[in-house]
């Protein structure tokens, strides 16, 4: 194997329930919507404007609040507690030799912030953020770009998500993926059909031994 695809939110930094609160206070306050914080963790990998656009239909909410409602997330959630990367993740950023790219629906500011917390962005092979693609997963458009940027084949990569949507578009891709669970609200039943069960683990630290193993194939 030649190279690993780390999701971000949730996968390397603990910031999906800093993420999903300030969009259930987003929603609330600007257009009245109140939304169950476990349905943004199954959206999870889509982009801003996707994931509110699916809420107004569901809700038949004018669309011009759109833009007000992802100010006021971004707002919320910059005023929160800065999230930390998951035990373990830096010492496995170090220790995991083959290339490493990470691909998120995160702007690329928010995204090269959080690697510098991580071991450096200068330490990822590739970045692709919301701002490289105009499509959100499950679209394998990131997955493919990442690809393209390490110059590698599906089966030269594996991909480490948290998400059903994530984990589609890795599969669309060819990429084969596993899935780390860590603080999600989601349990294994959510991901059948998508990934097997031996490919779910506990925590991304939990994956450390494996990764290193198949990057010296």
């Amino acid at each position: 194997m030649h190279a690993v695809i780390f999701d971000l939110d949730g996968v390397l930094v603990d910031s999906m329930p800093s993420h999903s609160l300030s969009w259930v206070q987003a929603f609330q306050n600007v257009a009245g919507i109140k939304i169950d914080r476990r349905l943004l963790y199954v959206l999870e990998g889509m982009r801003g404007a996707e994931l509110v656009e699916r809420v107004f239909a569901e809700n038949g909410t004018d669309r011009s609040l759109a833009a007000p409602v992802m100010r006021e997330k971004d707002r919320i959630f910059k005023g929160m507690d800065r999230p930390r990367p998951f035990e373990g993740v830096r010492e496995m950023m170090q220790e995991i030799k083959c290339a490493k790219a990470v691909v998120s629906g995160s702007n690329r500011h928010d995204v090269e912030s959080f690697l510098d917390d991580i071991v450096g962005k200068e330490n990822f092979d590739a970045v692709v953020t919301a701002d490289d693609i105009g499509r959100g997963k499950p679209d394998p458009l990131a997955f493919v770009t990442a690809l393209s940027k390490l110059r590698v084949e599906p089966a030269q990569a594996v991909v480490v998500e948290n998400a059903p949507l994530g984990a589609k578009a890795a599969a669309t891709a060819g990429i084969p993926c596993y899935v780390v669970l860590n603080s999600t609200l989601l349990v294994r039943s959510d991901f059948a059909g998508i990934v097997p069960q031996d490919r779910i683990f506990e925590k991304t630290s939990s994956l450390k031994g494996l990764l290193k193993n198949l990057c010296n194939e």
